[in-house]
């Protein structure tokens, strides 16, 4: 990608009122002329189809494009890659609504390592956090690198068991990267800035939104080769996750549990539905051996 096109996707990024599938579309069509990268606001409302904020993103090209020089000094402060850089993750590029930028803090290199994400339940008990010990460190032994989302619980445990084992980790959270949230995991998220790779395709000054977290499922699902699920209940967005990597085509893990407890009703779904029942490390390593997209 030209810097023109970068350019213009990081001006996009911070416009209100496109998503990504508008970026995507405004791509396609700059790549299919010459890489272009001179848009006016009409242009790009057509092409990318924007059409219930059309009032709202006419507002925000038009002040980002009177604060231009601002809006330069704004990406300087910021490091990403584009969907078309080498960089980018191959598994993340075949999922459908791939972001077109990923701004990162940290070892960019890490997204080319085979990835396996772990995720569960915020409220995680002892014998989840226990599952967490007993796995991971297996995954980082056979060359893993471990995704996952920065939440309290099953996240923020999988992140730190793979560092205290000398492995590696990938979180993916749903604000800018100057954003901690939550405030509970921001030692990890810190920690991991500096000696991990911490992801997001927000740019700086997004703050945390609902609607934010079910799309940062959906590149933990993306960059990985699997998902495995440790206690997630009924309604738990960790089964998002996983609902995504059996879109995906990728493989789905998933830990039983009590019974009784509702942290692991989820899980005992996803295994009636076909998600492999994990009760050890040989029971994801065998599969992801074996595994090719």
């Amino acid at each position: 990608m030209n810097e023109e096109q970068r350019a213009l996707f990081f001006k996009l990024s911070v416009c209100k009122g496109i998503g990504n599938l508008g970026m995507l579309k405004v791509l396609d069509f700059s790549m299919n002329y010459n890489n272009i990268a001179d848009f006016s606001k009409e242009e790009i409302i057509h092409i990318a189809e924007i059409r219930t904020y059309q009032k709202i993103f006419l507002h925000s090209w038009e002040y980002w494009t009177r604060e231009n020089k601002s809006l330069r000094s704004f990406q300087e402060h910021h490091s990403f890659i584009t969907i078309l850089d080498d960089d980018y993750p191959t598994y993340l590029k075949q999922i459908y609504n791939c972001p077109v930028l990923l701004f990162y803090q940290g070892n960019i290199a890490l997204l080319k390592n085979p990835c396996l994400s772990f995720v569960g339940a915020r409220s995680s008990s002892v014998y989840g956090i226990n599952v967490v010990r007993q796995l991971v460190p297996k995954m980082i032994e056979h060359g893993l690198t471990i995704v996952s989302g920065l939440a309290k619980g099953i996240d923020s445990v999988s992140h730190q068991v793979a560092m205290h084992h000398s492995g590696q980790t990938i979180g993916v959270i749903g604000t800018g990267l100057d954003y901690c949230y939550p405030k509970e995991t921001a030692h990890v998220q810190r920690k991991m800035m500096a000696e991990q790779l911490v992801i997001s395709e927000y740019p700086n000054g997004t703050k945390p939104r609902k609607y934010h977290f079910p799309m940062r499922n959906r590149i933990i699902a993306g960059i990985s080769l699997g998902t495995c699920v440790i206690e997630a209940g009924k309604k738990s967005g960790s089964l998002i996750t996983a609902q995504a990597a059996l879109e995906y085509g990728r493989e789905v893990f998933a830990v039983p549990g009590n019974s009784l407890d509702l942290r692991s009703d989820g899980c005992h779904t996803l295994i009636q539905e076909g998600a492999k029942c994990t009760i050890c490390p040989q029971d994801i390593l065998e599969e992801i051996q074996n595994f090719s997209i």
